[in-house]
């Protein structure tokens, strides 16, 4: 089995420090620029991904790395090692200062999520995952064991979902499911680390809207703390095609009820994928 320690170790040094660059800035009056349409950007979220590019490059030359605020690859990456990485996953709740952001960082080999790190500047909550293995939350120097194995009650799930951009659809979802709460929050890799704690128990994101580096870390994370993460058909996330969108959705939860959710999307998401 490979040992990842070594970029476990440099990917969460680099999250910590971007983490200092955004409070520093988060504290102060900031721009804010538009790349599109309700697609807001931050002087942060660019000296953010310069500083985790640049670092990246520097220890591990040979690696390709995707980034939200890098000009994006002009070929698919499917093979070798690529990093994944969303200087500021939530820059609308940065914006509107809710402090619900984070700093995602997740490596593939061969299109498959490896690991990730995920890191909540403003509490100090710096969250990392072995795919399949193991993950864990550091907080003032403490590391605690994430597991995510089962729903906190098989007849109550709880749902977690976007602040900003909630999906129609989900209400329909929660009816079939028999949901009566949810929680929205910013910043998938924080609504994934909800789950992780046993905080909550499935994230839906049916819209073709997300991209690679909003679901890297987060798998890494949810499946190295026993969840499963797929999209809305159940099947892998595809990384490195499709320019870097995830085109079916994403779904995350406990192993115990992720067959039901996949079924209650089943048929009613076609919209949402055109």
């Amino acid at each position: 089995m490979p040992d990842f320690s070594r970029e476990i170790e440099i990917a969460s040094n680099l999250a910590r420090k971007a983490g200092e660059v955004i409070m520093n800035i988060y504290k102060k009056d900031f721009a804010v620029m538009y790349k599109g349409v309700n697609d807001p950007v931050t002087e942060a979220d660019q000296q953010v991904n310069a500083l985790i590019v640049d670092g990246l490059h520097t220890h591990f030359p040979q690696d390709s790395i995707v980034a939200e605020e890098s000009p994006l690859p002009s070929t698919s990456l499917t093979t070798g090692r690529v990093w994944y990485v969303d200087p500021m996953d939530g820059t609308k709740e940065f914006i509107a200062r809710n402090g619900e952001f984070s700093i995602m960082i997740g490596l593939t080999i061969d299109a498959r999520t490896k690991l990730g790190v995920v890191y909540w500047p403003t509490r100090d909550h710096l969250y990392a995952g072995l795919t399949d293995q193991m993950a864990w939350i550091e907080h003032n120097g403490v590391r605690q064991k994430l597991s995510a194995l089962e729903s906190k009650s098989n007849t109550n799930i709880s749902l977690v979902t976007s602040r900003s951009h909630r999906s129609p659809i989900l209400s329909t979802i929660k009816q079939s499911l028999h949901i009566h709460k949810e929680q929205q929050m910013g910043s998938v890799g924080l609504k994934i680390a909800q789950i992780a704690q046993g905080k909550a128990d499935v994230y839906i994101e049916p819209s073709p809207h997300t991209k690679a580096w909003d679901a890297c870390a987060p798998e890494a994370i949810l499946r190295g703390a026993g969840g499963c993460f797929t999209d809305i058909h159940g099947k892998p996330i595809q990384y490195g095609l499709n320019n870097f969108r995830n085109l079916h959705g994403l779904v995350g939860s406990t192993p115990d009820i992720h067959q039901r959710v996949i079924h209650a999307l089943t048929g009613r998401c076609s919209s949402c994928e055109s």
